[in-house]
């Protein structure tokens, strides 16, 4: 994917760019590519009422992360909508960051499935979650 997150982020109404939930998860891309997605989150400010990592929070890391993927195999004309979000949580973090990797199971012309691992800092699995969605090409490519 040639486009950067920011680039993508430069064609939106700045209001909705300040209201993406990257921003209030503390989320970091730090890969993207048709083939693989990775990305940090802290533990601090996304957990739940007993200091946990929300699993919400690991849905939400799990769900951006395959979202990219599809939008990286559909660029730059093609749209994606999910489908279904299958998460399994391990293990509770407590700390530190959080770093899931996303790479493509399936995409195809209309359907993409995505596998995202999220693992703590001392590289235990956290969280395994399935992203399915619906995807459209523009014709042609």
């Amino acid at each position: 994917m040639n486009q950067s997150l920011a680039e993508l982020m430069a064609d939106m109404p700045p209001e909705l760019v300040a209201e993406q939930l990257i921003h209030k998860l503390g989320i970091e891309i730090t890969e993207w590519s048709t083939e693989r997605v990775v990305a940090t989150m802290p533990v601090s400010g996304n957990r739940q009422p007993f200091g946990l990592l929300h699993g919400g929070a690991s849905a939400a890391l799990a769900e951006t992360l395959g979202s990219l993927a599809a939008g990286a195999y559909v660029a730059p004309d093609g749209m994606l909508v999910g489908l279904e979000l299958n998460v399994t949580h391990h293990r509770a973090a407590r700390e530190g960051l959080v770093t899931g990797v996303c790479e493509p199971l399936h995409q195809g012309s209309q359907v993409g499935t995505y596998h995202v691992s999220i693992r703590d800092d001392r590289d235990r699995l956290i969280c395994t979650a399935r992203l399915t969605c619906l995807l459209r090409k523009r014709p042609g490519r």
